[in-house]
């Protein structure tokens, strides 16, 4: 196995036995999902975005394509395609970087500080310098509206569950009641 092989499977096995919620594609370590939460104290906080991740075959040397898959207005985050522009992925990647960095610090950071200088959503980057208080508003919306499905579905999978198992002991209890 060659040591680029073995760094990435190394790298995606750390950031799998994280807290973070990871989904490989095709059972491949060079292609996966990430559940990336919004970090706290931002307009991104309660934001539940799905992030591509596809390794490339010279990873670490060559860095890998991230992307969001669910809408986010971000100055540096294409709204269509979901790239992120990023210099520390995109330009000044370093073999001491890995999968687990991306989540833990590059993104938040990223959320937490955006460039609007070199903007891919220039309409992100003009509210964001020109009228901050409209910009946290939109991303808030975009929150609410792309970004808490995960969190809206699990909760109602949860409570349907809940209210499933009551009635099952609801009829049990009447049904041992009658004998």
């Amino acid at each position: 196995m060659s040591s680029s092989k073995r760094r990435m499977e190394t790298d995606v096995m750390r950031l799998l036995m994280s807290d973070y919620d990871v989904q490989l594609v095709n059972d491949s370590t060079r292609e996966f999902h990430v559940t990336f939460h919004g970090p706290s104290d931002t307009p991104f906080e309660h934001g539940i975005w799905r992030v591509h991740v596809e390794l490339p075959e010279q990873y670490p040397y060559k860095s890998p394509s991230v992307g969001f898959t669910n809408r986010i207005f971000h100055p540096n985050i294409d709204e269509t395609s979901g790239s992120v522009c990023l210099d520390v992925i995109n330009q000044s990647w370093s073999p001491m970087y890995d999968c687990f960095n991306i989540f833990e610090t590059f993104l938040p950071q990223l959320l937490r500080y955006p460039n609007p200088s070199d903007p891919l959503n220039s309409e992100a980057a003009s509210l964001y310098l020109n009228s901050p208080q409209e910009y946290a508003k939109k991303v808030r919306e975009y929150v609410r509206n792309y970004a808490t499905q995960l969190e809206q579905h699990s909760a109602r999978q949860t409570s349907d569950i809940d209210e499933d198992d009551l009635d099952e002991i609801s009829d049990l209890g009447s049904t041992d009641h009658d004998n």
